[in-house]
């Protein structure tokens, strides 16, 4: 079998896994903060007994755009934007911390504050829970404000402040529920959670978009398309030119 199919198989592949990054961040175009997944691939020197003239495709360490999304505006108290490295802490469900970009802030049941489902991490890295019925407002400086049902603005307090922190796009890693942690070089150099930032400001009332481009992406899934039919056809031609040199030595 004519080596070449090796080689437009492992594009073929290739396209395959960009065509899947581009469908998952198409999914995702109006996900809130999202950050637009890269696929990012290297070519890769066959090594053997013949001449280094063929080559295969394999993934590189994937990555994310952290380009800014568009800022939209509400009004919704409890959502807010972040500046461009600013960050908002949730709880992992194993204790752990990781980061989002998301800022709609909600409020369960039990008055805890959620995000994406997670709780809400404040300065000194605990869970808030604000009143049952209690008005909450958020400032510049990420700090947490109730106003109790019935209550006069006069008697409006102060409960705690949303841990805010800075983070560079190569210390972090994304993971499948959307939120991103600490990469193992971080860890090692910056602790297992970052601090909380208090430079770092924010916009109340409004949210920061998904920063995938919805037609850039389409074209990018018709091209994906397009580059994994092509390398289907090579593999047809290689096929069919060895099926015609059988054909030529079983008649000689």
């Amino acid at each position: 079998m004519d080596r070449a199919i090796y080689t437009a198989m492992g594009a073929a592949s290739a396209a395959l896994t960009q065509q899947s990054v581009a469908a998952n961040n198409l999914a995702n175009a109006a996900t809130t903060g999202f950050r637009a997944q890269l696929a990012a691939f290297r070519a890769a020197p066959v090594n053997g007994p013949t001449l280094a003239t063929r080559t295969l495709v394999v993934p590189s360490v994937p990555g994310n755009d952290f380009s800014p999304g568009p800022i939209n505006y509400s009004v919704n108290n409890l959502d807010v934007a972040l500046s461009q490295h600013g960050w908002l802490a949730v709880q992992l469900p194993d204790g752990g911390e990781a980061y989002t970009r998301n800022g709609r802030i909600e409020t369960d049941s039990e008055g805890g504050l959620r995000v994406q489902d997670y709780p809400l991490l404040v300065a000194d890295g605990q869970p808030l829970t604000v009143p049952p019925g209690a008005a909450v407002s958020i400032g510049p400086d990420g700090t947490l404000s109730v106003l109790g049902a019935g209550d006069e603005p006069r008697t409006l307090a102060q409960i705690g402040q949303l841990k805010l922190v800075r983070a560079e796009p190569d210390s972090l890693s994304h993971d499948d529920s959307g939120l991103f942690t600490l990469t193992d070089a971080a860890r090692a150099q910056r602790g297992a959670v970052l601090p909380p930032d208090p430079a770092l400001r924010l916009t109340p009332g409004a949210f920061e978009g998904s920063n995938v481009s919805p037609v850039k992406t389409m074209v990018a899934m018709i091209d994906n398309a397009s580059s994994f039919e092509m390398q289907m056809k090579v593999i047809s031609n290689v096929n069919d030119n060895a099926r015609a040199g059988n054909q030529l030595l079983a008649i000689g």
